[in-house]
């Protein structure tokens, strides 16, 4: 998407871009945070027009003070609240009265304290919401916006930090005060700097689409605590990462959601915890989620000063072998490739580097190396048509001139087409050569496997702006007679052939089965579909039916079927002596494949979501599980598949059979579309799936569908 056209508006602007504010709250005493706000904003270069609101003084700062917002005699776009929590929401219904079109809350004392200041937090919403403004915060630390058209720093920030392509967003106002301190360590500047603490009002979803069109923005970085409209930000996130203009999204999202439970009873409960699933559709979003305030600006400053490389070769270029080694290993352990060069760059290097260099990848420019050798050794690696990136490796030794090199490095990097990361490894010796680098904007790191690993961040950002964009198409399904089955049904599970007769409809490959109140029926059924056959008790208090031994499997005759029949009756009567029983199931003997799960939940955050993974005994055991919204479209769902390490089993492994992957992403998708059809369906568990050869398919084996009142 393209930046806004000149003189296009955005309901946001008021907040990044006001042509005056007004500090409601400002007191006289430095180092406290009303006054902080009121001389950030005075001494950061704002180029508009700033009013103290300072009931009961004459000026602030030599600025004339007001009693009221409303009392100011122009127009005022933006105001920034300091005032006691209990005052707030009278300042803020002057805002609106004065025509005000954004606000920033700093005020502490809201939804974080409790009941109490949850309906205060509330009242402050309705304000807004009559009035037309847009609320950053409460209890944030403010808002800044480093253009040079604007220069606004309406934070209790120490600093103003340095303008930037960056944008930083973050739920915690403490964690924003470490990373401007770390930034300016860095020598890291930003395009806009927001914390929306309590985000009462402005979201994490509308700065996503502000910062979209915003000019001054190459990537956008976002800390969260809570989630609380997960479907609506990776739909925005989405808008983003991928198309015209898109962004990168790095994300740490922190804390843990503990499961409820009644979730025990089902594997997709018990795994989809909200982490594992933010994880999973972060990464279908194109949300690349790091763990790190070190990894998110490791990662940000490659995709901000760097061009995105076309493929994920690394060529090496080091000084020291054992450095070089490491970083090789690094490399090739988080997806990177490290590829042969072409023989006319290893004739060059030869040409250029003493003949106890390394001349392959990676290339040991050897101890005694200066500027000249490195820089041979650089654009030799650079001009390979097998490669598509570099790094850079230092270690400081005696002989080793390293701001020369670092002047050398910038000047290759000056004209060079492909990305250049450094690790100049050392802290003292080394100083003056990364200030170096990083004045010439070339990403350094400390160590070369944190350089590789904001690299393998970058192939993340790459692969998915290349993968195909698709919506889910709607099947075509008998709707109603799924609705019957479930409008009669009261809340909890299914019967399981009630389940199998949904699952059925919406096109899933299901055994012929049976529900039978008899021997007789039984055998009956049995001789119909041909032997052998499989009984299973159906009971509404019967979850887990080898628990109470209500199963019988590869039974070959009449007389097996009738002997099981009576077995299982008398067992579950034993073991579950409560349950009643509806009838047993008898449906055909399915052949032998890999167990699979799919499944489905209605998360509290992202709605609808979907799971795939290892299935039967071993879901628990390894959790080799993976996530994505409903509904899927079927490249969602082929990428569900080929996430989990069990793919490799699934595809053929060691000369077995390839399972017929196209059916099981066509279950997927069907599964997807199911939950999102009908709301009363919480929780669904076809475990297990049987995935059999291409050309036997696959045959669901058990399933389980929990349904709400």
């Amino acid at each position: 998407m393209e930046p806004r056209a000149a003189g296009a508006t955005h309901p946001l602007d008021a907040v990044f871009s006001p042509r005056s504010v007004a500090v409601c709250g400002v007191t006289p005493t430095p180092d406290t945070v009303p006054y902080d706000i009121f001389h950030n904003i005075l001494t950061s270069g704002f180029q508009g027009t700033v009013y103290p609101i300072a009931p009961g003084k004459r000026s602030i700062c030599a600025v004339k003070a007001y009693r009221y917002v409303v009392d100011i005699p122009d127009d005022v776009d933006q105001a920034v609240i300091v005032f006691p929590a209990n005052v707030v929401e009278r300042a803020l219904q002057q805002c609106g009265q004065k025509g005000i079109k954004s606000v920033i809350v700093i005020s502490a004392g809201f939804r974080e304290v409790g009941p109490q200041g949850v309906a205060r937090e509330e009242r402050l919403k309705a304000i807004c919401r009559e009035y037309g403004m847009a609320m950053i915060g409460p209890n944030c630390l403010g808002v800044i916006n480093t253009d040079s058209a604007v220069m606004l720093n309406a934070s209790f920030a120490r600093k103003m930090p340095d303008a930037g392509r960056i944008a930083f967003l973050s739920q915690s106002g403490a964690l924003c005060t470490a990373v401007l301190d770390y930034a300016r360590e860095k020598a890291i500047g930003f395009s806009k700097f927001v914390s929306f603490g309590n985000k009462a009002g402005v979201t994490e979803i509308e700065l996503f689409d502000y910062l979209h069109h915003d000019p001054q923005t190459d990537v956008i970085l976002l800390y969260l605590e809570e989630l609380r409209d997960g479907r609506g930000l990776i739909e925005a996130a989405r808008r983003v990462t991928r198309g015209a203009g898109a962004k990168p999204i790095l994300a740490i999202k922190s804390g843990r959601t503990p499961q409820g439970a009644d979730a025990a009873s089902s594997h997709t409960g018990s795994l989809a915890g909200e982490d594992a699933v933010c994880d999973a559709v972060f990464r279908e979003a194109g949300i690349i989620r790091v763990t790190s305030i070190e990894q998110m600006f490791n990662s940000a400053v490659l995709l901000t000063y760097e061009p995105l490389p076309a493929g994920d070769r690394l060529a090496i270029v080091t000084n020291a072998g054992g450095p070089g080694v490491m970083a090789t290993d690094a490399a090739v352990r988080m997806g990177l490739s490290i590829p042969r060069f072409e023989p006319a760059t290893t004739a060059r290097l030869r040409d250029a580097l003493p003949a106890a260099a390394n001349v392959k990848n990676p290339v040991d420019v050897i101890g005694d190396a200066r500027s000249d050798r490195y820089n041979a050794a650089l654009e030799a690696v650079l001009d390979d048509p097998n490669v598509d990136q570099a790094l850079v490796i230092l270690t400081p030794q005696s002989m080793t001139d390293i701001d020369a090199i670092a002047r050398g490095i910038c000047d290759v990097h000056e004209g060079a087409a492909k990305p250049i990361a450094c690790s100049f490894m050392g802290a003292a010796d080394v100083g003056s050569g990364i200030r170096l680098l990083q004045d010439a904007r070339i990403p350094h790191y400390i160590l070369p496997e944190w350089a590789c690993d904001a690299m393998a961040d970058v192939q993340r950002v790459r692969r998915w702006r290349e993968q195909p964009v698709a919506r889910p198409a709607p099947i075509a399904v008998d709707r109603e007679a799924v609705a019957a089955i479930l409008d009669r049904a009261p809340a909890g599970y299914l019967n399981e052939d009630q389940a199998l007769a949904v699952l059925g409809v919406y096109g899933l490959p299901v055994p012929s089965c049976r529900l039978c109140a008899s021997a007789d029926e039984a055998v009956a059924f049995a001789d119909q579909i041909g032997y052998p056959v499989v009984l299973r008790v159906v009971s509404p208090e019967i979850v887990h039916k080898s628990e109470v031994k209500g199963m019988a499997l590869d039974l070959r005759s009449a007389d097996a079927v009738r002997e099981a029949y009576a077995r299982i009756l008398r067992h579950v009567g034993q073991i579950a002596p409560e349950a009643r029983i509806v009838g047993l199931l008898v449906r055909g003997m399915i052949p032998q494949g890999y167990e699979i799960i799919l499944g489905a939940k209605r998360d509290p955050s992202f709605g609808p979501t979907v799971m795939f993974g290892l299935g039967g005994i071993y879901v628990e055991l390894f959790k080799d599980v993976t996530f994505g919204l409903a509904p899927l479209d079927e490249h969602t769902a082929a990428r569900m598949v080929q996430q989990v390490t069990a793919y490799h089993l699934l595809e053929g492994a060691r000369g077995g059979a390839c399972a017929d992957l196209e059916g099981i992403s066509q279950s997927l998708v069907r599964v997807g579309q199911l939950i999102s059809d009908f709301d009363r369906i919480v929780e669904l568990d076809v475990n297990p799936m049987i995935a059999g050869p291409a050309a036997v398919g696959n045959m669901v084996a058990d399933v389980r569908i929990r349904l709400s009142e």
